[in-house]
């Protein structure tokens, strides 16, 4: 049985409320109109959907015509009884159009196997093509701070004799200030902005490098490609207690305030982040190594990726 709800702002008469209501929010006549589109791809009465998603009829019209503002409760019931996800009446992109939505169903259910060759099929398609070797010639290490990545990379570097690359000191080059000037004054926009730019510059001025990247690189999934596509990357995994001391060591006392607290939040983004550091060609556990025992894993790492240059192969385990 239908019923009104408080989920949902006062009843309005439709007609009235249209006609009386002239700036309707842009985004509310959006979702609007794609659940009303989505009904008539279904060839549903509203009084039928109604019926399937316990929603009055009235505040079915009212969200039809942008009018109130439906929770998210009332909206999942609507997606629910169109038998399609929430994110398709919030307007994401993967629902723009039918072939979105066939690509979609096809890779509806795949294991991460399958999604990484479908994800990779899709950058040979169309990405820039880019040669093994010259993926081989370009080390980006990843991972959190304290990782090991600056240090590591460095030696690295003099080992090869290339040159090493701290995108950080790029991204401060490139937007003219320095990173908490960024973060503080210009926003996380701007900050992901200026780190694609300076990671674009890298890779066309460097085609032999030893890059240590941002922490947070895999938070921007453009960006994160184009590392995958144009460079070798290891994530250097370590513990979260790793992590933490070797920040301390290096005379950063900041997360000794709230210590208990600041190992919680180290740990849960490493957890939301350990599967997109995950996607990197190889992965060097350095926990509990010394600085030599680590550089002489990553050694191995490099010199095992020149065996594989002929293709992409499955990310490498490696603990020491």
């Amino acid at each position: 049985m239908t019923q009104d709800t408080p989920d949902m702002p006062a009843l309005r008469d439709p007609v009235a409320a249209e006609r009386n209501d002239p700036e309707r929010d842009p985004f509310l006549v959006a979702l609007g109109e794609r659940v009303r589109a989505l009904r008539a791809r279904k060839g549903m009465t509203r009084r039928a959907l109604s019926v399937a998603s316990e929603v009055s009829e009235r505040h079915l019209a009212n969200l039809e015509l942008g009018l109130g503002n439906a929770s998210i409760l009332v909206l999942r019931e609507v997606a629910l009884a169109l038998g399609c996800q929430l994110a398709e009446l919030l307007g994401d992109e993967t629902t723009a159009s039918p072939e979105w939505l066939l690509i979609r169903d096809l890779l509806r259910g795949r294991d991460e196997d399958d999604l990484r060759r479908g994800r990779l099929a899709l950058a040979e398609l169309y990405g820039e093509r880019v040669l093994p070797d010259a993926r081989l010639s370009r080390i980006a290490l990843i991972g959190l701070r304290g990782a090991g990545k600056s240090s590591l990379g460095k030696r690295l570097a003099d080992d090869r004799g290339v040159p090493f690359v701290e995108l950080n000191r790029e991204i401060e080059r490139v937007a003219g200030c320095g990173l908490n000037e960024i973060h503080n004054l210009l926003g996380p926009t701007a900050y992901r902005r200026y780190e694609r730019r300076a990671l674009e510059e890298t890779i066309q001025l460097y085609p032999d490098a030893v890059i240590a990247t941002p922490g947070g690189i895999v938070s921007d999934p453009a960006t994160f490609n184009m590392l995958l596509a144009h460079c070798y990357t290891v994530w250097l995994k370590a513990s979260p207690e790793d992590h933490m001391q070797r920040v301390i060591a290096q005379g950063d006392l900041r997360p000794m305030s709230g210590n208990r607290e600041a190992m919680d939040d180290l740990k849960r983004i490493l957890a939301g982040r350990a599967a997109f550091y995950g996607k990197a060609d190889a992965t060097l556990e350095t926990s509990a190594k010394t600085l030599e025992q680590a550089l002489a894993g990553l050694k191995a790492v490099v010199d095992t990726s020149a065996l594989t240059a002929g293709g992409l192969p499955e990310n490498k385990h490696f603990s020491s």
